[in-house]
């Protein structure tokens, strides 16, 4: 039974399928005829128990050092790009992580933006706000308190499709550079017996998938809601 967080549309346990990126590993699983059962778990405890070997698996990851050494990690299952979004009223351009100096940027606790992103963050470059949420992260750029906020398009579509009015959605947009792309992974624990197998099967089963046009079409799909344009 491999778990997953909380991340709509990517997983959730009330989306259809369990959210788009639960259906591509079920779906690429079932070509190699494997059953999967999802559990909905916190990100930290989701990744702890994969490790620990108490679960099969989790998804979806990015991969670093450290999770290689801990898990089997497929080919990419999906890759997530964060764009910076901004009410329309803040026009500004960049190139560079270095022309954000001066603006007022939000970022979800706990998340990643890149490297260059991490590097600024961590010199004290930017003017950086963590915040608990996605959804609270785009409130605060509606209500002035922040500029910029980086999140993936395909989870502001479906964040603002069901937390925002159409009015407020007609306020943000976004810049057409993306700040980090990242590939995300499915990751299985070496601690269990059998997965360096399995997640060779996995990979026959997402090749196939990917050749059908499902995964592209999926990705599609879960994007459509956004009614954003740069």
């Amino acid at each position: 039974m491999p778990c997953c967080s909380l991340w709509p549309p990517f997983h959730g346990v009330a989306l259809p399928h369990y959210g788009v990126a639960s259906r591509i590993v079920t779906e690429a699983f079932a070509f190699e005829g494997v059953e999967v059962h999802w559990e909905l778990l916190p990100w930290a405890r989701s990744l702890q128990l994969a490790e620990q070997g108490q679960r099969a698996g989790t998804a979806v990851w990015r991969r670093n050092a450290k999770r290689e050494r801990q898990f089997f990690i497929s080919d990419p299952v999906l890759k997530t790009q964060n764009y910076l979004f901004h009410r329309k009223a803040f026009d500004f351009d960049w190139q560079t992580v270095d022309d954000l100096r001066g603006m007022r940027l939000g970022a979800t606790r706990g998340y990643y933006y890149g490297k260059a992103f991490n590097r600024a963050e961590l010199a004290g470059h930017l003017n950086i706000q963590r915040i608990n949420s996605d959804e609270v992260a785009l409130r605060q750029l509606l209500a002035g308190r922040i500029d910029l906020f980086p999140i993936a398009k395909t989870v502001a579509a479906d964040l603002l499709a069901h937390h925002f009015t159409a009015v407020e959605r007609a306020q943000l947009s976004f810049h057409p550079r993306a700040l980090s792309q990242h590939n995300q992974h499915l990751l299985l624990s070496r601690q269990v017996a059998g997965n360096a197998a399995l997640i060779e099967r996995f990979n026959r089963g997402l090749a196939r998938l990917r050749d059908s046009g499902k995964i592209a079409q999926y990705l599609l799909e879960a994007q459509q809601p956004l009614s954003v344009t740069p």
